[in-house]
Protein backbone atom coordinates (compact mmCIF):
# COMPACT_ATOMS: atom_id res chain seq x y z
CA UNK A 1 0.00 0.00 0.00
CA UNK A 2 1.37 3.37 -0.96
CA UNK A 3 0.69 6.45 1.10
CA UNK A 4 1.36 10.03 0.09
CA UNK A 5 3.77 11.91 2.34
CA UNK A 6 2.23 15.31 1.61
CA UNK A 7 0.76 16.98 4.71
CA UNK A 8 2.92 14.75 6.87
CA UNK A 9 2.11 16.80 9.93
CA UNK A 10 -1.54 15.80 9.59
CA UNK A 11 -0.65 12.15 9.76
CA UNK A 12 1.72 12.77 12.67
CA UNK A 13 -1.30 14.23 14.49
CA UNK A 14 -3.21 10.97 14.15
CA UNK A 15 -6.26 10.12 16.23
CA UNK A 16 -6.00 6.47 15.09
CA UNK A 17 -2.94 4.54 14.00
CA UNK A 18 -3.43 1.07 12.52
CA UNK A 19 -0.43 -1.23 12.56
CA UNK A 20 -0.74 -4.58 10.84
CA UNK A 21 -4.50 -4.80 11.34
CA UNK A 22 -6.05 -7.98 9.93
CA UNK A 23 -9.65 -9.13 10.19
CA UNK A 24 -10.69 -12.78 10.13
CA UNK A 25 -14.09 -14.45 9.91
CA UNK A 26 -13.34 -17.88 11.25
CA UNK A 27 -10.20 -19.05 9.44
CA UNK A 28 -10.79 -16.73 6.48
CA UNK A 29 -8.76 -13.54 6.34
CA UNK A 30 -11.30 -10.99 5.10
CA UNK A 31 -8.95 -8.03 5.31
CA UNK A 32 -5.23 -8.34 5.00
CA UNK A 33 -2.69 -6.27 6.88
CA UNK A 34 -3.59 -2.58 7.06
CA UNK A 35 -1.19 0.15 8.13
CA UNK A 36 -2.61 3.66 8.16
CA UNK A 37 -2.80 6.79 10.32
CA UNK A 38 -6.12 8.67 10.51
CA UNK A 39 -5.54 12.45 10.90
CA UNK A 40 -7.38 14.28 13.65
CA UNK A 41 -10.25 16.67 12.78
CA UNK A 42 -10.33 15.61 9.13
CA UNK A 43 -12.82 13.69 6.97
CA UNK A 44 -11.47 10.40 5.65
CA UNK A 45 -13.39 8.51 2.96
CA UNK A 46 -13.06 4.77 2.32
CA UNK A 47 -13.79 3.87 -1.31
CA UNK A 48 -13.51 0.71 -3.38
CA UNK A 49 -15.59 -2.08 -4.95
CA UNK A 50 -18.02 -4.22 -2.96
CA UNK A 51 -16.39 -6.80 -0.72
CA UNK A 52 -13.07 -5.00 -0.42
CA UNK A 53 -13.17 -4.56 3.36
CA UNK A 54 -14.23 -0.92 3.71
CA UNK A 55 -17.03 -1.52 6.22
CA UNK A 56 -15.10 -4.33 7.87
CA UNK A 57 -12.23 -1.96 8.59
CA UNK A 58 -14.60 0.83 9.66
CA UNK A 59 -16.10 -1.46 12.30
CA UNK A 60 -12.62 -2.03 13.72
CA UNK A 61 -12.45 1.54 15.03
CA UNK A 62 -15.16 0.99 17.65
CA UNK A 63 -14.87 -2.79 17.90
CA UNK A 64 -18.23 -3.48 16.30
CA UNK A 65 -16.69 -6.60 14.76
CA UNK A 66 -16.68 -7.99 18.31
CA UNK A 67 -20.43 -8.46 17.88
CA UNK A 68 -20.03 -10.69 14.79
CA UNK A 69 -19.76 -14.41 15.55
CA UNK A 70 -16.40 -15.81 14.46
CA UNK A 71 -14.83 -12.41 13.76
CA UNK A 72 -11.46 -11.51 15.22
CA UNK A 73 -8.99 -8.69 14.72
CA UNK A 74 -5.20 -9.02 14.84
CA UNK A 75 -2.61 -6.26 14.97
CA UNK A 76 -2.71 -2.92 16.75
CA UNK A 77 -5.24 -0.13 16.37
CA UNK A 78 -4.04 2.70 18.56
CA UNK A 79 -6.49 5.39 19.63
CA UNK A 80 -4.92 8.32 21.43
CA UNK A 81 -1.86 6.17 22.00
CA UNK A 82 -3.64 3.08 23.38
CA UNK A 83 -4.33 -0.15 21.51
CA UNK A 84 -8.13 -0.51 21.58
CA UNK A 85 -7.77 -4.29 21.21
CA UNK A 86 -5.90 -4.54 24.50
CA UNK A 87 -7.78 -6.69 27.02
CA UNK A 88 -7.96 -3.72 29.40
CA UNK A 89 -10.06 -1.64 26.98
CA UNK A 90 -13.81 -1.56 27.63
CA UNK A 91 -15.57 -1.65 24.21
CA UNK A 92 -18.70 0.00 25.58
CA UNK A 93 -16.74 2.99 26.84
CA UNK A 94 -14.83 3.11 23.56
CA UNK A 95 -18.09 3.39 21.61
CA UNK A 96 -19.03 6.47 23.61
CA UNK A 97 -15.91 8.16 22.25
CA UNK A 98 -16.18 6.68 18.77
CA UNK A 99 -19.79 7.10 17.64
CA UNK A 100 -21.34 5.41 14.62
CA UNK A 101 -23.97 6.36 12.07
CA UNK A 102 -25.26 3.45 10.01
CA UNK A 103 -26.29 3.08 6.39
CA UNK A 104 -29.99 3.01 7.17
CA UNK A 105 -31.29 5.60 9.65
CA UNK A 106 -32.16 3.80 12.89
CA UNK A 107 -33.78 6.23 15.33
CA UNK A 108 -35.10 4.75 18.56
CA UNK A 109 -38.89 4.19 18.67
CA UNK A 110 -39.06 7.12 21.07
CA UNK A 111 -39.67 10.86 20.87
CA UNK A 112 -37.17 13.11 19.12
CA UNK A 113 -36.21 14.46 22.54
CA UNK A 114 -35.66 11.01 24.03
CA UNK A 115 -33.61 9.91 21.02
CA UNK A 116 -31.04 12.51 22.05
CA UNK A 117 -31.43 12.38 25.84
CA UNK A 118 -31.57 8.61 26.34
CA UNK A 119 -27.88 7.79 25.85
CA UNK A 120 -26.40 10.59 27.96
CA UNK A 121 -28.98 10.05 30.70
CA UNK A 122 -28.26 6.30 30.78
CA UNK A 123 -24.56 7.11 31.11
CA UNK A 124 -25.04 9.42 34.07
CA UNK A 125 -25.22 12.83 32.42
CA UNK A 126 -25.73 15.45 35.16
CA UNK A 127 -26.05 18.61 33.06
CA UNK A 128 -29.11 20.37 31.66
CA UNK A 129 -30.74 17.83 29.36
CA UNK A 130 -32.84 20.43 27.54
CA UNK A 131 -29.67 22.33 26.63
CA UNK A 132 -27.95 19.12 25.53
CA UNK A 133 -30.85 18.16 23.25
CA UNK A 134 -30.99 21.60 21.66
CA UNK A 135 -27.23 21.83 21.24
CA UNK A 136 -27.01 18.38 19.63
CA UNK A 137 -29.89 19.07 17.25
CA UNK A 138 -28.38 22.42 16.30
CA UNK A 139 -25.04 20.80 15.57
CA UNK A 140 -26.85 18.32 13.34
CA UNK A 141 -28.65 21.18 11.54
CA UNK A 142 -32.02 19.79 12.63
CA UNK A 143 -33.17 22.06 15.45
CA UNK A 144 -35.17 24.55 13.38
CA UNK A 145 -37.07 21.71 11.71
CA UNK A 146 -38.06 19.85 14.88
CA UNK A 147 -37.99 22.33 17.77
CA UNK A 148 -41.81 22.48 17.90
CA UNK A 149 -42.33 18.71 17.80
CA UNK A 150 -39.77 17.27 20.18
CA UNK A 151 -42.39 14.98 21.71
CA UNK A 152 -43.19 13.35 18.37
CA UNK A 153 -41.64 10.03 17.38
CA UNK A 154 -38.25 10.19 15.69
CA UNK A 155 -39.45 7.50 13.31
CA UNK A 156 -42.06 9.94 11.92
CA UNK A 157 -39.36 12.15 10.39
CA UNK A 158 -38.27 11.93 6.76
CA UNK A 159 -35.31 9.71 5.87
CA UNK A 160 -32.88 12.62 5.71
CA UNK A 161 -34.16 14.04 8.99
CA UNK A 162 -33.89 10.62 10.63
CA UNK A 163 -30.26 10.36 9.57
CA UNK A 164 -29.50 13.81 10.99
CA UNK A 165 -31.30 12.77 14.17
CA UNK A 166 -29.00 9.76 14.38
CA UNK A 167 -26.01 12.07 13.93
CA UNK A 168 -27.38 14.33 16.69
CA UNK A 169 -27.83 11.26 18.90
CA UNK A 170 -24.19 10.33 18.35
CA UNK A 171 -23.03 13.90 18.98
CA UNK A 172 -24.93 14.02 22.27
CA UNK A 173 -22.52 11.45 23.68
CA UNK A 174 -19.67 13.93 23.06
CA UNK A 175 -17.49 11.58 20.99
CA UNK A 176 -14.11 12.37 19.48
CA UNK A 177 -14.77 10.43 16.28
CA UNK A 178 -17.83 9.80 14.10
CA UNK A 179 -17.91 6.68 11.92
CA UNK A 180 -20.34 6.79 9.01
CA UNK A 181 -21.13 3.65 7.02
CA UNK A 182 -22.61 4.86 3.73
CA UNK A 183 -24.77 7.44 5.53
CA UNK A 184 -26.37 8.76 2.33
CA UNK A 185 -27.00 5.56 0.38
CA UNK A 186 -30.70 5.46 1.36
CA UNK A 187 -31.28 9.20 0.93
CA UNK A 188 -32.49 11.46 -1.87
CA UNK A 189 -30.12 14.02 -3.47
CA UNK A 190 -31.33 16.95 -1.35
CA UNK A 191 -30.92 15.01 1.91
CA UNK A 192 -27.53 13.78 0.70
CA UNK A 193 -26.41 17.37 0.13
CA UNK A 194 -27.57 18.31 3.63
CA UNK A 195 -25.56 15.47 5.18
CA UNK A 196 -22.47 16.42 3.16
CA UNK A 197 -22.75 20.07 4.21
CA UNK A 198 -23.20 18.93 7.79
CA UNK A 199 -20.02 16.85 7.61
CA UNK A 200 -18.05 19.91 6.53
CA UNK A 201 -19.33 21.76 9.61
CA UNK A 202 -18.73 18.88 12.02
CA UNK A 203 -15.14 18.16 11.00
CA UNK A 204 -14.00 21.21 12.96
CA UNK A 205 -15.00 19.35 16.13
CA UNK A 206 -14.82 15.66 15.20
CA UNK A 207 -12.76 13.29 13.12
CA UNK A 208 -15.10 11.71 10.56
CA UNK A 209 -14.40 8.38 8.85
CA UNK A 210 -16.90 7.60 6.10
CA UNK A 211 -17.47 4.57 3.89
CA UNK A 212 -19.01 5.53 0.56
CA UNK A 213 -19.66 3.84 -2.79
CA UNK A 214 -20.11 7.29 -4.32
CA UNK A 215 -16.74 8.53 -5.60
CA UNK A 216 -18.20 11.96 -6.32
CA UNK A 217 -19.23 12.18 -2.69
CA UNK A 218 -15.75 11.20 -1.55
CA UNK A 219 -14.22 13.89 -3.77
CA UNK A 220 -16.67 16.53 -2.50
CA UNK A 221 -16.55 15.76 1.19
CA UNK A 222 -13.28 14.20 2.28
CA UNK A 223 -9.82 15.54 3.01
CA UNK A 224 -8.18 12.12 2.68
CA UNK A 225 -9.25 9.05 0.72
CA UNK A 226 -8.36 5.41 1.31
CA UNK A 227 -8.82 3.12 -1.69
CA UNK A 228 -9.49 -0.54 -0.92
CA UNK A 229 -9.53 -3.39 -3.43
CA UNK A 230 -9.73 -7.16 -3.42
CA UNK A 231 -7.30 -9.91 -4.27
CA UNK A 232 -7.60 -13.66 -4.53
CA UNK A 233 -5.99 -15.76 -1.79
CA UNK A 234 -4.47 -19.23 -2.14
CA UNK A 235 -7.89 -20.89 -1.81
CA UNK A 236 -9.48 -18.74 -4.48
CA UNK A 237 -11.42 -16.52 -2.06
CA UNK A 238 -11.46 -12.75 -2.39
CA UNK A 239 -10.11 -10.71 0.49
CA UNK A 240 -9.79 -6.99 0.99
CA UNK A 241 -6.67 -4.86 1.12
CA UNK A 242 -5.79 -1.20 1.47
CA UNK A 243 -4.11 -0.10 -1.74
CA UNK A 244 -3.61 3.64 -1.36
CA UNK A 245 -4.16 6.40 1.19
CA UNK A 246 -3.62 9.94 -0.04
CA UNK A 247 -5.01 13.47 0.17
CA UNK A 248 -8.31 13.42 -1.73
CA UNK A 249 -7.26 16.00 -4.30
CA UNK A 250 -4.26 13.92 -5.22
CA UNK A 251 -5.87 10.49 -5.34
CA UNK A 252 -8.56 11.77 -7.72
CA UNK A 253 -6.18 13.75 -9.95
CA UNK A 254 -3.00 11.65 -9.92
CA UNK A 255 -3.36 8.38 -7.98
CA UNK A 256 -0.11 6.66 -7.07
CA UNK A 257 -1.22 3.13 -7.94
CA UNK A 258 -2.50 1.60 -11.15
CA UNK A 259 -5.33 -0.08 -9.22
CA UNK A 260 -6.61 3.21 -7.85
CA UNK A 261 -6.29 4.87 -11.25
CA UNK A 262 -8.28 2.08 -12.90
CA UNK A 263 -11.04 2.27 -10.29
CA UNK A 264 -11.33 6.05 -10.27
CA UNK A 265 -11.33 6.20 -14.07
CA UNK A 266 -14.20 3.69 -14.14
CA UNK A 267 -12.34 0.79 -15.74
CA UNK A 268 -13.60 -1.55 -13.01
CA UNK A 269 -15.80 -1.53 -9.91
Amino acid sequence: MRSNTTSKNKQDNAVFNAKGVKVYYGNFMALQEVNVAIPDKEIVAFIGPSGCGKSTFLRCFNRMNDLITGARVEGELNYQGKNIYDDKINPVKLRRQVGMVFQKPNPFPKSIYENIAFGPRTNGYKGNTDDLVERSLRQAALWEEVKDKLKEKGTALSGGQQQRLCIARAIAMKPDVLLMDEPCSALDPISTQQIEELCHQLKHQYTIIMVTHNMQQASRVSDWTAFFNTETDESGKRRGKLVEFSPTGQIFSSPQTKEAEAYISGRFG
